[in-house]
């Protein structure tokens, strides 16, 4: 299918906008615009940010852009670019990049000399940091840890970690989550868990790695989370 004509004689561009990970009044009037304003809005999932874009009145042309077919994608939407496009690229939630696809084609666009561009906006690990009481004046974000190969080697590594560490994990995974921190961080490791973010339900449970096992061993975690722990003393 041939690209659709450029709506302006600029350079191609592309713009990252953040997306609510709760709370749809978090999602900015800027952000809005620029989605109204772009050719094309890439999205990780259609139907999440469909309901976004129907909600402030987005009638922009969207098209998914996954993890599964971002390799694929690339080398059309780098046309398009060259077509002097603006390309919008949306997550489920939170920044685009962040345990999130996008890094493959901001550093295409980079590399192609376009404009590349990201809107301030939401992130799960911020606040779920700020909020620890925590150092994080100086921190370390690793993402989702390895499932199962290279887990315990990351786990170790990070053991030893002098700065405050922050990683995301599953409700299905948290207890078992704990129950590593305490073998490799010890019982009394001090540890933050946020859950929920910007959402009727959003929880923060701090205390020692071992306090806080048994709080979740007691309490079934649901929603997703935000581990932060302290760096080794």
């Amino acid at each position: 299918m041939d690209a659709p004509a450029p709506s302006r004689a600029s350079i191609g561009s592309l713009v990252l906008i953040p997306t609510p990970v709760g709370n749809l009044g978090d999602f900015g009037l800027r952000s809005v615009e620029v989605l109204k304003e772009a050719d094309l809005v890439l999205a990780e999932d259609t139907r999440t940010t469909g309901k976004l874009m129907r909600h402030f009145g987005v009638d922009t042309p969207l098209r998914s852009f996954h993890q599964h077919n971002e390799h694929r994608a690339l080398e059309g939407l780098v046309q398009q670019m060259e077509a002097g496009l603006q390309i919008a690229l949306c997550s489920d939630a939170g920044t685009p990049g962040i345990s999130d696809p996008g890094f493959l084609l901001v550093r295409e666009a980079v590399q192609r000399g376009f404009v590349v561009s990201c809107i301030p906006g939401p992130t799960a690990f911020v606040p779920a940091l700020v909020v620890s009481g925590l150092p994080c004046d100086r921190f370390v974000f690793e993402g989702f840890l390895p499932h199962k190969k290279g887990r315990q080697k990351k786990l170790g590594a990070l053991a030893t970690e002098e700065r405050t560490w922050v990683v995301y994990e599953s409700p299905h995974r948290m207890v078992k989550l704990l129950g590593e921190l305490i073998e490799y961080c010890g019982p009394e490791r001090l540890v933050s868990c946020s859950r929920e973010i910007s959402k009727l339900h959003e929880e923060t449970v701090r205390g020692t790695t071992t306090k806080v096992l048994a709080h979740f061993t007691e309490n079934e975690p649901r929603g997703e989370f935000v581990v932060v722990v302290a760096g080794r003393d």
